[in-house]
């Protein structure tokens, strides 16, 4: 029976058990079977000798909630579980989260490498508030690798990899970008909100810090705000206290909602990893549309890297329309099963243009150079059913192209004749 337990105890659980149960086999309060919420700005204690232990790290405990939470520490261990983390710290939002960690490893006279297809607000401070702060930022074409690798030769600090990149789905190729960077002793840092930890654990890929939005995918019903960073404890030590100064804790309810919704994880993005593929496919047939990202699509440049280096193309999708943003104006409102929101990775599906999700923090000038098109839409997939979501898509299109044929008449011919049928 022994033999067998041990033998059982080296099996390691498939990550639908592990969202589940990682961070959470600990004894709660009153024996509860849930992660409690513990709403406590400090925690007291009568061993004034034992407090200061506590207070120095000496011992386990918590004594401001600034500083630690019991509920955020279960998040947090959660995360590190999952991503094979030696320690985790969590954020207010994914932009803290971000943020703290470039500035924890960032200041005057550094220099930071990354590309230019980064979501809107990482790519403002990269193009704002670092280079006030002294900090040399690089950006590249995030398609030409060996850009990227000239320039982290050059010397560098820190390496910033976002893929799949939001909103235009690009793929980085994670260990070779790592491995430019180890030559020259740079610390890589990469965002994995798209993918989460069940399609891609860049740590073991080399990547030294991994952080998430987790108000996206882990939350996953679009009612929390968090973030998350996730790295060996001596990395993450020095990103706790950044965070401890600075402020931005998470707050023990938006954990607890996320604990809540990372135990679905699983289940949620099977079905939006389906449904995405099926989207995708039906896009790249439609005449209104001129191009589609989707890693799961053979035609993806970054097919390949993506299948090499992921385990799932996630959940998200995005399409440019002809048009622009006059078809986008005309296609959104006809949607039936949709928001049309700044977010992702909830339990329902989320439609937007670039321009008001993730680039509304920059001008129509900032969004062009980046290559980001005003015809572009970005679909969260929610975990709607399939045929109603394709089905959906479909009678939309076919209210936009209606509206075209009116609107051009009697001398309607050619191709959006055919489109009619």
């Amino acid at each position: 029976m022994n033999n067998q337990a041990k033998a059982t105890d080296t099996v390691q659980p498939g990550m639908g058990t592990r969202v589940v149960w990682e961070g959470e086999q600990v004894e709660h309060p009153y024996n509860a079977t849930q992660t409690p919420i513990i709403a406590s700005a400090a925690y007291g204690y009568q061993d004034i000798d034992a407090w200061y232990d506590i207070a120095l790290g000496k011992q386990p405990g918590f004594i401001y909630s600034r500083m630690s939470n019991p509920t955020v520490a279960v998040l947090e261990d959660k995360l590190c579980a999952l991503e094979h983390a030696e320690s985790a710290v969590a954020f207010s939002t994914g932009m803290a989260a971000i943020s703290g960690v470039l500035h924890t490893f960032l200041c005057q006279g550094k220099r930071v490498v990354s590309t230019r297809d980064s979501y809107g607000g990482t790519n403002k401070i990269f193009e704002e508030f670092l280079p006030r702060q002294g900090v040399e930022v690089t950006l590249c074409d995030t398609l030409d690798t060996e850009e990227i690798e000239r320039e982290i030769a050059r010397g560098c600090d820190v390496v910033y990899l976002e893929t799949p990149s939001n909103p235009t789905l690009k793929i980085l190729d994670i260990r070779r970008l790592v491995d430019a960077a180890k030559r020259v002793g740079a610390l890589v840092i990469a965002d994995n909100t798209f993918a989460t930890p069940l399609n891609q654990n860049p740590l073991l890929l080399g990547v030294d810090v991994v952080v998430h939005s987790a108000t996206k995918f882990l939350s996953g019903h679009g009612d929390a705000l968090g973030g998350v960073a996730c790295g060996a404890e001596t990395l993450m030590a020095q990103v706790r206290h950044y965070r401890e100064i600075n402020g931005a804790s998470l707050d023990p309810f938006s954990a607890y909602l996320i604990i809540r919704g990372v135990k679905t994880l699983a289940l949620r993005l099977r079905q939006q990893q389906a449904s995405a593929q099926a989207l995708a496919e039906y896009l790249c047939s439609e005449p209104l549309v001129e191009s589609v990202n989707y890693p799961g699509l053979p035609q993806h440049p970054g097919h390949a890297i993506a299948r090499a280096q992921m385990r799932g193309f996630g959940a998200i999708v995005s399409f440019v329309l002809v048009g622009g943003m006059d078809t986008v104006v005309k296609l959104l409102p006809k949607l039936r099963y949709a928001h049309r929101a700044g977010n992702l990775g909830a339990v329902e599906t989320i439609y937007g243009p670039a321009r008001t999700t993730s680039h509304v923090e920059n001008t129509l000038e900032e969004r062009q150079a980046l290559g980001i098109s005003e015809g572009l839409v970005r679909v969260s997939v929610g975990i709607e059913d399939t045929a109603d979501l394709l089905a959906d898509l479909r009678q939309a299109f076919a209210a936009v192209h209606a509206q075209r044929l009116q609107g051009q008449g009697s001398d309607t011919c050619g191709r959006h004749a055919e489109v009619s049928t």
